[in-house]
């Protein structure tokens, strides 16, 4: 997120535009350690916006992830996790390339 925020901060500075990231529920995303960074990275320009639980048509990536297993992975056997891995990154990939939409992969560290 610390990357996002500085990317944030450049668009801010640049267009005067917030950028907002929608994130579902879990558990992960409202931790204490990403709690500490809100201030900083509103200060940057990135605002944090949670969905209302159990509203799944509100995340949009739910339907994403729908299609990508029932289109892109269904009836394929996987030897070990990282063949999964590659074949959801092949095929968010292809569903970026059909929908007509940039994909931009990120590590986390």
């Amino acid at each position: 997120m610390n990357w996002q925020a500085s990317i944030a901060a450049e668009h801010l500075l640049h267009t005067g535009q917030l950028t907002v990231i929608v994130l579902d529920n879990a558990s992960f995303h409202k931790s204490k350690a990403l709690r500490a960074h809100w201030q900083s990275w509103q200060e940057q320009g990135l605002f944090l916006f949670f969905v209302p639980p159990h509203s799944p048509q509100m995340n949009r990536i739910e339907d994403e992830w729908l299609h990508l297993k029932r289109d892109e992975l269904s009836a394929q056997v996987f030897e070990d996790e990282y063949d999964v891995a590659m074949a959801v990154i092949a095929g968010i990939q292809a569903r970026g390339h059909k929908g007509g939409y940039t994909v931009d992969r990120f590590l986390f560290n």
